[in-house]
């Protein structure tokens, strides 16, 4: 049974893509006809448009190819994704190198609207496809002592020009608390728009936590390790000082060089105006329980 959130992103206000093009002139027919012109920017913004395939996929962080946004676009197609495999070991029941084709088959796939937040304060409204991560765990039989998961992206030289230039510390490696990776909002995504994700988004399998910034969803993921002890994560190891483990959306706790407070919404043109940013990225309802006691400005 899909897991229901409250969820002001509704499947049918997905655009399909092939009318992209023309969704404001639809956005304005179906606010009249649902009398949603009294709601504020913020909703009729993310209600009613996700952004279009094209924003989706060609303005990217991924810096294995490169550190412009459009790079990842432009690079990504050298990287092969099939054959594909995970390897899921640590403290897990069943470790071992499990193909792509054989996860698939063994989960169930359904869409996932979801608001993503950069931690460079842009945003979009992204329809994933995929699965739930805890799906995935529960299958490789995570033992009672793993507290956390760590998770690593292909480090490929050759099919990863980025690679060669030490801006990270390669591979990209990331991490969740336990009760973070089993939560139900988070997903393993496989796909955009109904299509197979592509390989600038984190072909062909890549983690997504809404209520964190976006440098948490890990793309293009070939290890899970169950473990015992807070694992390391790329961007903390860089700058501790900048990014912290849980890296939850937090608008009361400023970037040491950017504020938190408002975001860009991408495709949203030159001059839209900035919007306020939601606590947990608007997921508070369902996740903040599991912070509750904790002080989110230190552990941020």
């Amino acid at each position: 049974m899909a897991y229901r959130w409250k969820n002001d992103l509704k499947e049918c206000d997905v655009t399909p893509e092939a009318a992209y093009i023309s969704r404001r002139q639809l956005m304005a027919g179906a606010v009249a006809g649902m009398g949603l012109a009294g709601l504020g920017q913020r909703a009729q913004a993310e209600a009613l448009e996700p952004n279009s395939w094209e924003d989706i996929t060609s303005y990217n962080n991924y810096y294995e190819f490169g550190t412009g946004k459009d790079d990842p676009a432009y690079y990504a197609h050298t990287l092969k994704t099939m054959p594909w495999t995970v390897k899921i070991d640590g403290l897990v029941d069943k470790p071992g190198d499990y193909a792509f084709e054989d996860i698939m088959a063994r989960m169930t796939v359904e869409e996932r609207l979801y608001r993503f937040r950069c931690v460079e304060a842009w945003s979009m409204v992204v329809p994933w496809n995929g699965f739930e991560l805890s799906d995935l765990l529960q299958l490789a039989g995570v033992q009672p002592g793993a507290k956390y998961i760590a998770m690593e992206t292909a480090n490929r030289p050759d099919e990863m020009p980025g690679v060669k230039y030490r801006t990270l510390d390669w591979p990209y490696v990331e991490g969740l608390r336990m009760d973070e990776a089993m939560h139900p909002l988070t997903i393993m995504a496989t796909g955009i728009y109904g299509k197979d994700i592509p390989n600038q988004n984190g072909a062909p399998l890549r983690l997504v936590v809404p209520w964190k910034y976006g440098f948490k969803s890990i793309k293009s993921v070939v290890r899970i390790t169950a473990v015992d002890s807070e694992p390391p994560t790329s961007w903390n190891k860089a700058n501790a000082r900048e990014y912290g483990f849980y890296s939850n959306v937090n608008p009361e706790v400023s970037h040491p060089r950017w504020s938190q407070a408002t975001e860009r919404k991408i495709g949203g043109g030159l001059f839209a105006a900035r919007m306020p940013t939601l606590k947990f990225n608007g997921y508070g309802d369902e996740v903040a329980g599991m912070y509750a006691g904790m002080d989110l400005r230190k552990n941020f």
